[in-house]
């Protein structure tokens, strides 16, 4: 979880391939209509998040029902939209927050191309963020390869087969 640019697709990639686990692009399960107003540069108001946030809630069940680990990247901005994803406390979700600071989210945001999500939307995206208190929190600007970024996720993981996990 994290704001755009703090390297969640990248870093989901790379941790499901490590995990041997199903990778879920959080972005892909928005509806056309967010996508839309995303790319003009307006920002997604909470009314807009729940349909999509739900349908993702939704693949994710289903992923849990099947005894299927995924890696799933989505903002999860806010505290209420992680409890929407994690309904159940005995859920076995743990989050994992890439923190990175405006001016190192605002330069990765500007290097990219072809996606929906422009910089300018950043601030609006950092003032809705509520820093979770229950994640593995990983500062993207002390963590220099998306490499050293899995282990250190895999590291602090409860894994009860542990020994079978090689990053």
């Amino acid at each position: 979880m994290g704001v755009s640019g703090s390297g969640k697709t990248t870093v989901g990639r790379c941790l499901a391939d490590a995990l041997d686990w199903h990778f879920v692009e959080g972005d892909d399960w928005h509806p056309s209509s967010n996508v839309a107003k995303m790319s003009r540069g307006i920002p997604l108001t909470d009314h807009d998040r729940w349909p999509w946030l739900l349908r993702l809630r939704d693949h994710m069940r289903e992923r849990l029902l099947q005894q299927q680990s995924a890696i799933v990247t989505c903002s999860t901005l806010k505290q209420s939209y992680r409890e929407v994803l994690r309904l159940d406390a005995n859920e076995p979700i743990q989050f994992v927050y890439l923190k990175g600071n405006a001016a190192t989210l605002r330069m990765r945001l500007q290097q990219r191309h072809n996606h929906f999500m422009k910089a300018d939307l950043l601030d609006s995206q950092l003032a809705t963020l509520e820093e979770p208190a229950d994640a593995i929190v990983i500062d993207i600007d002390i963590a220099t390869t998306p490499a050293q970024v899995v282990t250190h996720v895999i590291s602090q993981l409860n894994f009860a087969h542990r020994a079978e996990i090689h990053p």
